[in-house]
């Protein structure tokens, strides 16, 4: 018999890529609510949470795993559910420990010396300034947020003040639900005195930023990739992820992974995947630590998987059904490198038309080793969209695996070019 795994917010992207695991017809793959319901607008995670219990309570097979790969509710959604159906997973209060940007720094503080210099700002505060002894530049990020929502680069005091009222407009999406799962555990007073529409500032880290990715089963710490991030010219708006990476020298990824363990044994993270980013400067050789992700990066499945040949989901899969994660061995898929491309706008405007489905198939036809991703709606604003970051405005993703990474860019390119939206400004 098949075992049944409930996925939160499974898409037929991410179906594809864990239908293509070399195991796959022994499981049989569920949606557990839509990404929709999951991740647009103001969610109740209260009401998420009922809504997933009903689905679950009236299947009639087995339950054998309840898995995730999105960022928030997903992430701490999974070990809420795991918990109350006996199912392999971290811990609720594990997963914070990550999730919360202020509570994470804390923690971190404790084992390593790789982070940035930090601290809270309290958006009730008109006259909020930086915080001693932090210097500009820095970054203001509410302290839960997902795909860079609300985070606000500032190089002086004015540049904060409009930070600030902008923050005050954006910080309820998320905050507020993040409070109800918040008073699900007993937190520490250092932690249950910062409200949830806090704001985290710290200095602005400079040079390469890098992704590493792994898992934790028992004590048992593993890194498995790491993904280089690469932002367009002059903003930092991500224009590519890039695996495996080419920016940082092996002796520096070894040091990540290192610092990594230290982390994520500290929190307590065991049975689930990770992802940690970070910036290498190569000119003061300085590793700073931006944040640790309780999950592994969806964006990065197809990444794995036209390099190694299988994808991350393979390790979320196999610790979910308390299983030991199967080695991969690197390099064994059809590409010996692969990145996923954000297409972007950097004005606003309303979305007149998307290319069609047609369209779509004929490029990832002619193109060998590209995906395409729409990712936006006719009929919409670019601004009404969820989780865009503070400066852009993702049309589309397109992944490309290749020879080189002078195919990687020749294949985007052509991508692009063949690609037809219409917006208005």
């Amino acid at each position: 018999m098949r075992l049944n795994v409930f996925v939160l917010g499974l898409d037929e992207l991410n179906l594809s890529v864990l239908l293509r695991l070399a195991d796959a017809d022994r499981y049989e793959f569920h949606q557990l609510l839509t990404r929709r319901k999951l991740q647009t607008g103001t969610v109740s995670v209260p009401e998420l949470l009922t809504q997933a219990g009903h689905q679950l309570d009236a299947f009639a097979g087995s339950i054998d795993a309840i898995v995730g790969y999105w960022d928030f509710p997903v992430t701490m959604m999974v070990p809420i559910l795991c918990g109350r159906y006996g199912l392999p997973s971290a811990s609720l209060e594990a997963v914070l420990k990550c999730e919360h940007k202020y509570w994470s720094r804390l923690e971190q503080q404790k084992v390593i010396d790789e982070y940035m210099p930090f601290g809270l700002l309290d958006l009730a505060d008109e006259h909020s300034g930086l915080p001693a002894p932090l210097s500009y530049p820095a970054w203001i990020k509410p302290i839960k947020s997902t795909a860079s929502e609300g985070a606000r680069y500032v190089e002086n005091a004015e540049q904060l003040r409009d930070a600030l009222v902008h923050e005050r407009r954006v910080i309820d999406r998320i905050g507020r639900p993040f409070s109800d799962i918040l008073a699900m555990v007993e937190l520490p007073p250092k932690i249950a005195a910062v409200s949830s529409l806090a704001c985290l500032v710290e200095e602005a880290a400079t040079g390469q930023q890098v992704t590493v990715e792994g898992f934790s089963r028992g004590d048992l710490i593993e890194i498995y990739g790491v993904v280089d991030s690469v932002s367009y010219r002059g903003v930092s708006s991500f224009l590519c992820y890039q695996y495996p990476s080419r920016r940082v020298p092996d002796l520096v990824q070894e040091r990540m992974a290192e610092v990594s363990r230290r982390v994520i044994s500290a929190v307590g993270l065991r049975n689930s995947t990770f992802n940690i980013e970070y910036f290498w400067d190569p000119v003061t050789e300085r590793l700073s630590l931006l944040e640790i992700n309780a999950r592994h990066s969806q964006s990065h499945a197809l990444l794995f998987e036209l390099v190694d040949g299988v994808s991350n989901h393979a390790y979320m899969l196999d610790l979910a059904l308390d299983r030991d994660p199967r080695r991969v061995e690197p390099g064994q898929g059809p590409f010996p490198t692969a990145a996923k491309w954000f297409l972007r706008r950097f004005s606003d405007g309303l979305v007149r038309r998307i290319p069609t489905a047609e369209e779509i198939a004929e490029i990832e036809r002619r193109i060998s080793g590209c995906t395409v991703r729409v990712v936006v709606i006719a009929g919409r604003r670019l601004s009404e969209h969820d989780g865009q970051d503070s400066y852009s405005y993702v049309l589309a993703e397109i992944y490309t695996g290749a020879l080189d990474e002078q195919e990687l860019h020749d294949k985007y390119a052509r991508c692009v070019e063949a690609l037809s939206f219409t917006i208005d400004d």
